[in-house]
């Protein structure tokens, strides 16, 4: 049996989901630490009614918040006496609200969880991390380096994780790698909890975007994560990895 551990901090729904379920199907012991109980449950659950060789471990968790980040180590560290990658994912989205009458309070807990979680993550993961020679994967995302209108504290968050990766392959490097991954539009809504799950609704312009010819999926993520976390990746820290399908490079001209 693997006895390697991975945590996916939001692994309950979206594209934490997809990361977390490549992970357990290589035989990775899987943490899902999620702070929507009802989608970490669940999530836990479709996964060990696949197989249960091997863990798949739901553990509340509010990656904003110190003493819930210290808890979830030290649970894991109980359980597993390991970590061997931590996959920083869990994050808000666009508060869509014009800067003028962005309420300083929703700024604040978009960077607690987005930037604050990430660096919280690390620092309490670390010492583990550094002992098993493992990997830290912070989930960035092209928002970083281009934005739509009202996504500033987002946006903000994304570029942060950015630089915060590099600091921290230097800080923990060698015995510990640290790169980020920018995903550009992939398309979750298969991959959420049971009560929100729906079709995607795409049109063909919206695949014909992309260079690549379409939108992405939470698998695309999932497998450059594993590529990222592997041995082949051992050259590889302080990078941000942009997976958008080509659709960042493309220019697009309105009519």
């Amino acid at each position: 049996m693997d006895t390697r551990v991975a945590i996916v901090t939001g692994g309950g729904q979206g594209i934490g989901r997809a990361i977390a379920q490549a992970f357990w199907e290589d035989g990775w012991q899987v943490v899902i630490a999620e702070v929507d109980e009802e989608a970490g449950r669940e999530a836990e659950s479709e996964m060990r009614a696949q197989d249960g060789r091997h863990q798949a471990r739901f553990i509340q968790t509010d990656v904003a918040e110190e003493p819930s980040v210290q808890s979830l180590v030290r649970e894991v560290e109980q359980a597993f006496s390991r970590i061997d990658l931590v996959v920083n994912n869990a994050g808000l989205g666009f508060p869509g609200v014009p800067v003028e009458e962005l309420p300083a309070a929703v700024w604040d807990r978009i960077l607690a969880v987005n930037l604050r979680g990430p660096f919280l993550m690390a620092k309490y993961a670390a010492p583990l991390l550094r002992q098993s020679r493992g990997s830290i994967l912070n989930i960035a995302s092209t928002r970083a380096f281009m934005s739509e209108p009202n996504t500033e504290p987002y946006s903000a968050s994304k570029g942060g994780i950015v630089a915060l990766t590099h600091a921290l392959a230097v800080s923990l490097g060698p015995e510990v790698r640290v790169n980020a991954i920018s995903p550009g539009w992939i398309e979750v809504s298969e991959w959420k909890k049971a009560a929100l799950r729906t079709e995607p609704e795409l049109r063909p312009i919206d695949h014909a975007q992309h260079p690549a010819g379409r939108v992405g999926r939470p698998q695309d993520i999932a497998e450059m994560c594993r590529f990222l976390a592997s041995d082949r990746a051992s050259f590889i820290t302080g990078q941000n990895f942009v997976v958008d399908g080509g659709m960042t490079i493309k220019m697009i001209y309105a009519e």
